[in-house]
């Protein structure tokens, strides 16, 4: 009898095999934009730092664009391109489906760098779910191929410095000169990543290869240059306190404030707002292009993967400067000087001041996405509404770029030679970008439509 019963469900797992039909598993841009809004979702729950957020942004789409450019017609791998990255030949390439395990891959190294990393996981489970059902055959093929080059792209990752740099001291307040930096209200938070400029950079030479010309010397003599940017903040803020919170200028600080750090008080309570950060919302407006342009799954990666290089090098030269300057806030200077009872209109941020960090990254994201999908670029840029902010109109990324810079001024957390310098400096790492790093096998491909 036992034996019957285990013979007839043998035969319905047999025929149930043969009845079941596999159908293919297509992935669109549309998917990977899905990952990387997944990504967004985690950070902003995590509360990761503007520095770190570039590092989980850069290496899941590495190990992506890597996955699908082995062995490429058009793009060309990175392989012996970046610093110390060699993706050495994987077996299953040929029958795999590249876009597929492009996609696991991405997933993979994200899961790596999140804390919640069940967040990411059970996105990625759903999904694995789903496609083993469609091509389970397919599935396992495209898993391993994208698997063995996730595995490379984590080791090469885990040696960038990073585990080192969370071993080193924290940033040093007993230094009481009035020209250095310190905790601002309302948290009085310590300094975040004071050795961030140890992290392997991706085109830059070094965090110091693009190092800003010095800020005005501190001086609180009214006829200083030093002082003329003080109180140029603290007169600016005042005039567009008195317009109201309609005006345009709190509109612009409000829409690029991308601060992950603020602290709200309720009473007895204080607890953070959680926000994009700068890098975050140029990524977001690397999707807009994306989606504009109706780009493929292929020239999706390649647009994430050449801006998200661009914005973690930005970090890692902007934070060169900030701590070897160590230049103190404009808030603190203005309550000890000037007004004991001013504030800034956006929050400050804990690090220091120069040069301005919004500036670099978006000065470097957008001489990027200039040369991905051309000038006089026309964007509604939505990245914000998640947050509760309207949309802004762009006629280019460089006309973003430079209203990101100018709203740190006006939102009073910045001098205007931070703005200046700091938009100057990210597009010099812009350009390096573009002509440094090879992405394409000819050159005319890389030109927007080919």
């Amino acid at each position: 009898m036992r034996f019957t019963y285990r013979f007839l469900i043998i035969t319905l797992l047999i025929l149930q095999n043969c009845n079941t039909k596999t159908e293919p598993i297509e992935i669109s841009a549309t998917d990977y934009h899905k990952a990387v809004d997944k990504l967004t979702e985690i950070m902003v729950h995590d509360i990761f730092s503007p520095p770190v957020a570039s590092r989980l942004y850069v290496y899941p789409n590495v190990a992506a664009y890597e996955v699908l450019n082995q062995n490429d017609d058009y793009f060309k791998s990175l392989s012996g391109q970046l610093k110390d990255l060699t993706i050495s030949e994987t077996t299953g390439e040929t029958q795999a489906n590249k876009e597929l395990a492009a996609l696991i891959a991405y997933m993979d190294v994200a899961k790596e760098l999140v804390f919640s990393k069940e967040m990411m996981t059970d996105f990625r489970d759903s999904l694995y779910a789903e496609w083993e059902l469609k091509n389970a055959d397919s599935f396992l093929k495209s898993k391993s191929y994208g698997l063995s080059i996730s595995d490379q792209v984590i080791k090469w990752m885990n040696k960038d410095g990073y585990a080192e740099s969370r071993t080193l001291p924290d940033y040093n307040i007993y230094d009481k000169s009035p020209a250095r930096w310190e905790p601002t209200p309302p948290a009085y938070m310590k300094g975040i990543e004071p050795h961030w400029n140890t992290i392997r950079p991706f085109a830059l030479d070094s965090a110091s290869q693009f190092k800003p010309i010095r800020h005005p010397d501190f001086s609180l003599e009214e006829d200083t240059p030093f002082y003329k940017e003080l109180k140029e903040v603290y007169d600016l803020n005042n005039e567009i306190r008195e317009k109201g919170d309609e005006s345009v200028e709190i509109a612009i600080a409000r829409f690029w404030d991308c601060n992950p750090f603020v602290s709200v008080n309720k009473g007895h309570f204080m607890f953070a707002e959680k926000k994009i950060t700068p890098g975050a919302h140029w990524i977001g407006i690397c999707k807009i292009a994306c989606q504009q342009t109706e780009a493929d799954f292929s020239r999706t990666v390649f647009a994430y993967t050449k801006t998200s290089m661009a914005i973690a090098d930005a970090f890692i030269s902007c934070w060169d400067e900030k701590y070897r300057s160590n230049l103190v806030r404009p808030e603190t200077l203005i309550n000890k000087y000037i007004d004991l009872d001013w504030a800034p209109i956006l929050q400050t941020p804990p690090f220091p001041e120069y040069t301005s960090g919004h500036s670099v990254v978006s000065g470097a994201s957008s001489e990027v996405l200039t040369d991905i999908f051309g000038d006089n670029f026309y964007f509604e840029d939505t990245t914000e509404l998640p947050y509760g902010l309207p949309m802004r109109v762009f006629e280019s990324f460089r006309a973003a770029a430079q209203e990101a810079a100018i709203s740190r001024l006006y939102g009073g957390i910045h001098y205007k030679a931070a703005v200046v310098e700091g938009l100057s400096q990210g597009i010099k790492i812009g350009e390096l970008s573009n002509s440094k790093i090879s992405f394409f096998k000819e050159k005319k491909l890389a030109s927007t439509g080919q």
